[in-house]
């Protein structure tokens, strides 16, 4: 099959539209179009559904969709072990991780990345859902568990607790809870136990929730438990981590804590030699040695 043609058909099955898929390959309709007829009568069947709104993929559309999706991933496989040289740090790294942890601790460090590595082009991908690295959705992933994925180099960074913070505001106004039996008479703000989230996060809400609890707030992320923490509304469940960068946050019922959750990075096989999964993982590493020489002194 012609590898130009095969380019501009996976163009137009990812973009829905021969429109679409020209202005991305600088090509006119009219060209993209005579393309997609040549490729369907060299392999004598039809690749497309056409209608009003677009196109959809035929049953032997989304086979060879599904082939050229295959080979995309491994040319930009590639691509990315070509151009990391030697000597430079370049180009885009597509990272994934949880919304707390990827906005609370890795976001506010990445400057001391860029200053050391400016060529960098890093996409956060900040989301509960685990992304598959071995089909290349993300380069990087830093996760709260043991990847099960096959052939993933993973490494543990550190293990994090979900405890109870608030701040010294709210806590002046409405008392501080000597035993975990007073959390009853304050307001509590942490995830819904049926947000997805670490398992361990989970239990000690459901344990906190046997109090009951005649006030709360639940957001679906950290990053929103942590805002309403900080504007004094209540008693938080947070992770550990996000004491060293909110020094105004005070720990309360010290013997209340989640389960060790263990926190690893991981990525692909494939990208071993990857100068940019490097330069990363070096620089999380670092960053997490000198975190835990602060929270020590």
């Amino acid at each position: 099959m012609d590898w130009d043609k095969l380019r501009i058909f996976h163009a137009v099955a990812d973009a829905g539209s021969l429109t679409h898929a020209g202005d991305t390959l600088h090509l006119s309709q009219s060209a993209v179009s005579r393309q997609i007829r040549a490729l369907e009568e060299s392999l004598n069947t039809t690749l497309f559904h056409r209608h009003a709104r677009g196109l959809i993929l035929t049953e032997q559309g989304e086979l060879l969709f599904d082939a050229t999706s295959a080979m995309s991933r491994r040319l930009d496989t590639a691509e990315a072990r070509i151009r990391d040289s030697e000597e430079e740090v370049f180009g885009e790294l597509r990272v994934t991780t949880t919304t707390g942890f990827g906005s609370l601790w890795l976001a506010p460090r990445l400057p001391a990345l860029y200053e050391k590595f400016p060529e960098l082009k890093i996409d956060l991908m900040l989301e509960e859902r685990v992304l598959d690295l071995p089909m290349r959705e993300a380069d990087v992933a830093i996760r709260m568990k043991e990847p099960s994925q096959a052939d993933l180099i993973r490494r543990k960074l550190m293990t994090v607790r979900m405890c109870l913070y608030s701040v010294p505001e709210y806590l002046d106004k409405n008392g501080t809870p000597e035993s975990i039996e007073d959390i009853a008479k304050h307001r509590l703000i942490c995830q819904n136990v049926t947000t997805t989230q670490v398992s361990a996060g989970a239990q000690l809400v459901q344990e906190l929730l046997t109090y009951d609890i005649s006030s709360m707030l639940t957001v679906n992320n950290y990053f929103g438990v942590l805002q309403a923490v900080n504007a004094g509304l209540g008693i938080g469940v947070l992770p550990d981590y996000v004491i060293e960068d909110f020094p105004n946050i005070q720990r309360v019922l010290p013997d209340v804590e989640s389960n060790e959750v263990p926190v690893f990075l991981a990525f692909p096989e494939e990208l071993r030699q990857s100068r940019r999964i490097a330069a990363f993982r070096d620089f999380v590493t670092e960053e997490i040695i000198a975190h835990r020489k602060r929270m020590k002194s």
